[in-house]
């Protein structure tokens, strides 16, 4: 405990939902609920306008729309919403170097390490002038709560809620918790709150009266000395601006329970996929492998297994993934599914093996004097080699065999990689991973250079293909399906083939846009075919110089032929034109706006800004060539959209 108040809590008023009011004009001071839009979806964030309804966190999305069945509902644009926390960050971090953030709307400072506040006048200037500077600069409010220890600063923030400020002078700490709920005070949950109860303790006073001795009987010596403490208001936590990240996982609840044993294992790969991306986004690897099923029952089972050394190999976490799911029974069905890494480290065992072996002098660089060495130069490797195994490219007449080692960074999260194809200017693609990787084949004179060319990064899929390359080597996007495809190129480097529908449950296989040389596409070649659940849709083709057909139902015309993202897609907008409700979009003639709803083939847009009045409405077919997803516009200013990359 301090002498002074000099430790501030931060917490933004209804975050997310008050980031949506701000960018869209028409939604203010209206109950604004946003979250999961499906049949199991929760709650993420209400607005204050619909927490009069009854509205909360972490409440079914059927429950909230039955108790407030005119409010708005909204899917998250979490690009945005960190866009907008990393400008509260960086005034927080003006304050003081030591800021904790707990979460994208929350975080403590200490106001004495940045020089800014020693006593409570000083204290509460520096809180009101954030707050100032948070309105000033994103448009939102935020509480401000002030006190000498962290759990009586959140307090402080949770009281002072919405849009105020409240310091709690050292030395009334007690008096000011005693009426309080027991729930009020970190660690006391729906559980313990109800154990207290039950013994006739329902506020921080009679928790404080109870004695320590009493709460030890009841809770366990830990909890029950913590809880004693917080009771009289005694918190000696220091405010710790970097927090070792303990685990990272992933997981994904699905609409309706998924029973065939071939897709449940087909999710946890596609989770294991993502959970390393995060894990190398975070510079980690992890020991232990985490499965968690949650089955039809709402019964949760949580398998692991520690593996010899920490990894951050994407195969070697399928692996483990499903050998944990072999010893779960799924019969019954499963609404939840989660893959997770613990026991992080900052290297991988692999690391360690190359750090011997240079050491002992045993890892030697490539020989100067050689001047051609293995992967490098005409007819050398150009593409990636995916984490479990590669699929060759090779050439026509005239093209050198791809043997070399790809010298490229690894390729997007899939299972299985592939050699960079060459058409006839020697163009490498990116390669994807899929179960089985592919075979590409190239046309006259393919010789690749070291590196990729202009061929453009692929989607990871369940059997994900290699896109074929026209005459100048421009690539297309490969496009993920559950049987992967073959493509492969003439003597002017058009393709000749179209990838075949993948095989498995509600996902179809992509199809490549067949083009000739001149970059038209052939007869067949423009639609695209939409993905099932999470698998992403064909994509267009591409022409000689690299330019993107617009994709039909599965495709994007974007440049190089790009595919379309999976379920969820691109802020909202997913396979097949898909517009969830609250997404930003761009029409040619209306400008920005964003989707009030769509069904039946139509799409309804309201054409407003951050800075505008209510805007009108609009109804557009789904497939209007003139309406595009785009990037969410500044709630402040007129500079670049936020969250833009």
């Amino acid at each position: 405990m301090r002498a002074a108040p000099t430790i501030l809590h931060l917490d933004m008023d209804a975050f997310y939902a008050s980031v949506e009011q701000a960018s869209k004009p028409s939604l203010r001071g209206k109950a604004v609920i946003v979250g999961g839009l499906g049949p199991r979806g929760v709650v993420a964030t209400a607005s204050y306008e619909a927490r009069r309804f009854g509205v909360h966190s972490a409440m079914p999305m059927a429950q909230a729309r039955r108790l407030c069945p005119n409010g708005a509902y909204l899917i998250p644009r979490f690009r945005l919403y960190q866009a907008v926390s990393e400008i509260v960050m960086g005034l927080l971090r003006e304050l003081s170097p030591l800021v904790e953030p707990l979460s994208l709307d929350e975080a403590f400072v200490d106001l004495e390490a940045g020089g800014v506040a020693f006593d409570s006048a000083a204290a509460r200037t520096a809180g009101e002038r954030l707050r100032a500077d948070i309105r000033a600069a994103t448009g939102l409010s935020g509480s401000v709560g002030l006190a000498g220890s962290k759990m009586l600063a959140k307090v402080a923030s949770e009281e002072a809620k919405p849009a105020g400020l409240l310091l709690i002078e050292p030395g009334t700490e007690r008096e000011l918790l005693a009426p309080m709920s027991v729930r009020t005070l970190p660690g006391v949950g729906p559980v313990t709150g109800q154990h207290l109860r039950r013994a006739g303790i329902t506020t921080v006073g009679e928790l404080a009266e109870a004695g320590e001795d009493e709460l030890v009987r009841m809770l366990g010596r830990s909890h029950g000395v913590g809880l004693h403490r917080m009771a009289l208001g005694l918190d000696d936590r220091p405010v710790v601006a970097e927090r070792d990240t303990k685990s990272v996982s992933v997981e994904d609840t699905f609409d309706v329970d998924l029973h065939d044993r071939v897709r449940i294992r087909y999710e946890v790969q596609r989770l294991a996929d993502r959970c390393v991306g995060r894990l190398r986004d975070s510079g980690h690897s992890g020991r232990t492998i985490v499965l968690k099923v949650r089955r039809y029952d709402f019964s949760t089972l949580t398998r692991s297994e520690t593996l010899r050394g920490p990894t951050d190999d994407v195969a070697v976490v399928r692996e483990a993934a499903a050998r944990l799911l072999e010893s779960v029974d799924t019969t019954g069905g499963v609404r939840l599914l989660g893959v997770g890494v613990s026991g992080l480290a900052d290297y991988t065992q692999e690391d360690l093996f190359a750090f011997a072996l240079a050491a002992e002098g045993e890892v030697a660089g490539p020989d100067p004097a050689d001047p051609d060495p293995a992967g490098a130069g005409a007819g050398a490797g150009a593409g990636d080699t995916g984490d479990a195994g590669g699929a060759r490219a090779s050439s026509g007449a005239g093209g050198a065999t791809e043997t070399g080692p790809g010298t490229a960074p690894d390729a997007p999260a899939g299972v299985a990689g592939a050699l960079g194809a060459v058409g006839a200017s020697g163009a490498g693609l990116d390669p994807v991973g899929g179960v089985g990787g592919a075979q590409v084949t190239g046309g006259v004179a393919g010789a690749a250079g070291a590196d990729p060319g202009d061929g453009s990064d692929g989607l990871a899929g369940a059997g994900g293909v290699l896109g074929a390359v026209g005459a100048s080597g421009a690539g297309l996007d490969p496009v993920g399906g559950v049987g992967g495809a073959r493509v492969s190129a003439g003597a002017d480097g058009a393709p000749r083939s179209t990838g075949t529908p993948g095989a498995g449950s509600g996902e179809a296989g992509g199809t490549v846009d067949a083009a000739d040389a001149s970059g038209a596409p052939r007869a067949g070649g423009a639609a695209g075919v939409p993905g099932g659940p999470g698998v992403a849709g064909a994509a267009g083709g591409a022409g000689a110089a690299g330019g993107g057909v617009p994709g039909g139902a599965g495709g994007a015309g974007v440049s190089g032929g790009a595919a379309a993202g999976g379920a969820g897609g691109a802020e909202g907008v997913g396979v097949g034109r898909r517009w969830g409700a609250g997404s930003d979009v761009w029409h040619a003639v209306y400008g920005a706006g964003w989707v009030q709803g769509s069904g039946v083939g139509r799409v309804t847009v309201r054409f407003e800004r951050p800075g505008s009045g209510p805007g009108r409405v609009r109804t557009f077919r789904v497939d209007d060539p003139e309406l595009a997803p785009s990037d969410p516009l500044p709630l402040v200013g007129d500079g670049p959209a936020a969250g833009a990359e």
